[in-house]
């Protein structure tokens, strides 16, 4: 009984420590105006998905490796490509069918990390799938989510700016 009353206060002195060393980064995901009539033609809906899973993927990954603690990241989607067509455009053009029809698809994102010490980086990545074979079998957004985990880990390893 004794062992585990002087493990107690130390238990605790470990976990507040570990809580206080390591500040979640913020991240903020927004989409581009420039970008705003394609997401209109891609739906709203799948849009703000996308804009939901590129926080998630990020905030994960970040979380992850103990990346980029307490830094802010503003992220803006200035582009995106289904691999197939999404509710919106099978909704506005009937004659797209939703198993057949396949494309290239990807997501470029730019913007800015704001390092814990105040420093400012530029974020510019892009990734869309090389060939239509690599494309087969894939959901929606599979390019997307790609892209999204690339650039998670290279934010995550110091890589803002791919060429």
């Amino acid at each position: 009984m004794r062992s585990i009353a002087f493990l107690a206060p130390i238990a605790a002195v470990l976990a507040l420590s570990g809580a206080a060393a390591a500040q979640p980064s913020a991240v903020v995901v927004t989409v581009s105006p420039d970008f705003a009539k394609t997401a209109a033609e891609l739906g709203e809906r799948d849009v703000q998905q996308q804009v939901s899973d590129l926080t998630r993927t990020v905030e994960r990954v970040l979380t992850e490796r103990h990346a980029l603690d307490g830094a802010r990241l503003e992220l803006v989607i200035t582009d995106l490509k289904p691999n197939r067509p999404t509710m919106q455009q099978l909704s506005d053009k009937p004659g797209l069918d939703a198993m057949r029809s396949l494309s290239i698809g990807g997501a470029a994102v730019e913007g800015t990390v704001t390092t814990a010490s105040g420093e400012v980086q530029p974020v510019k990545f892009n990734y869309y799938t090389p060939t239509l074979a690599d494309a087969r079998g894939s959901t929606t957004w599979s390019d997307a989510q790609r892209a999204y985990d690339r650039l998670a880990r290279n934010l995550a390893d110091g890589r803002f700016v791919t060429r």
